[in-house]
């Protein structure tokens, strides 16, 4: 994967967002966040009033239901006291002889007379606790729907709100990641481009390798632990360092921004040492020519995918993607197929 879109990808996860399979899906949401937005709230307000459909159905549902409710009450409520009423008027025609039974037909009689009078008193109680849990749910669904009704712009803003915070998220994360973007855009289009080449060419995308103890270059004075390079594209004519910007003019004139020609050449020599070590070492068997050992060229070059400086620079091209193929196709080959494999097959391993 290209250097680029790898670390937009772990960028992206970093963030917990999983929703995007390529570069193409994250530009495509980018362009159209204010149309994603947009039918976001439509959604929601489709859903809102649904919403608010389907309540009045459940409330007008509700009325009969608590009418029926209520007429079944009374009437089971009804028949119980007129129950009573009978056990009573049966008990004072049946007058017992014995004392017992007459004290028990009393107390009976005393009972039922308290049942009726607590029934006919608490008779509007009971009907309206009958049906209390479905006026508590019709309170419930009216005052939702009230407020739909009066505030539906609220309604929808409440609805939408945890979607729209996501994808607003989304989009800061995205917006922030705006490098990585322009990168893996310029990366793609240049490996595009190298994808024309033939079989005998070995394409290897971000690079990186590093190095205990760091490798110390006199010249400038300085020691490199790792390296990080866009592309490696190693040929039978020998290893082009590809660095990529996807840069305005604007930006090439910027001078915050950090010299692409002084990192390749640091690259460079230190891809260039480490390779001809391994020959030197025979670890890497590029073969034997009888008028020494080779060396493993190394090309560097930064392709400039919008514009390039008119300037040129010491031991680095600057390219346009358009001429990358044709500088590349120029040189002639020095490496058999196997030689070039062996070096591509050295680097793969050193991933």
């Amino acid at each position: 994967m290209i250097g680029s879109l790898s670390t937009l990808k772990s960028h992206l996860k970093e963030n917990n967002i999983h929703d995007f399979k390529s570069l193409k899906e994250v530009m495509t949401f980018q362009s159209s966040y204010p149309t994603i937005r947009k039918q976001l709230i439509s959604t929601h307000e489709k859903l809102i009033e649904d919403e608010k459909n389907s309540l009045s159905n459940d409330l007008q549902h509700l009325v009969t239901t608590i009418e029926i409710e209520k007429r079944q009450a009374e009437q089971r409520l009804t028949a119980e006291i007129d129950n009573l009423k009978q056990q009573i008027t049966d008990s004072t025609n049946k007058e017992p002889a014995n004392l017992y039974p007459k004290l028990k037909k009393n107390l009976i009689a005393w009972n039922n007379k308290r049942k009726l009078q607590n029934k006919e008193r608490d008779f509007d109680i009971e009907v309206i606790k009958s049906v209390k849990n479905l006026i508590e749910i019709q309170q419930v669904k009216s005052k939702r729907f009230d407020f739909i009704t009066t505030q539906f712009k609220t309604a929808v803003e409440e609805s939408a709100k945890n979607d729209l915070t996501e994808i607003d998220r989304k989009k800061s994360v995205i917006d922030e990641s705006s490098n990585y973007i322009y990168g893996a855009l310029g990366e793609q289009k240049v490996v595009k481009a190298l994808e024309n080449l033939s079989d005998d060419y070995y394409l290897i995308n971000d690079f990186c390798a590093s190095f205990s103890p760091a490798i110390y270059n006199s010249r400038d004075n300085n020691y490199t632990k790792s390296i990080q390079v866009d592309h490696l594209l190693v040929t039978p004519s020998g290893i082009f360092l590809i660095e990529t910007k996807n840069w305005s003019e604007k930006s090439l004139l910027n001078l915050s921004l950090r010299s692409p020609v002084e990192q390749i050449k640091r690259y460079s020599f230190v891809l260039f040492k480490m390779l001809n070590n391994e020959v030197s070492t025979f670890n890497l068997d590029l073969g034997k020519h009888h008028w020494g050992e080779k060396k493993i060229l190394i090309k560097n070059l930064i392709v400039l995918t919008n514009s390039k400086p008119k300037e040129e620079f010491q031991y680095v091209k600057i390219l346009t993607s358009s001429e990358l193929l044709s500088y590349i196709k120029y040189f002639k080959p020095i490496f058999s197929k196997e030689e070039t494999k062996r070096i591509a097959d050295f680097l793969i391993g050193n991933l």
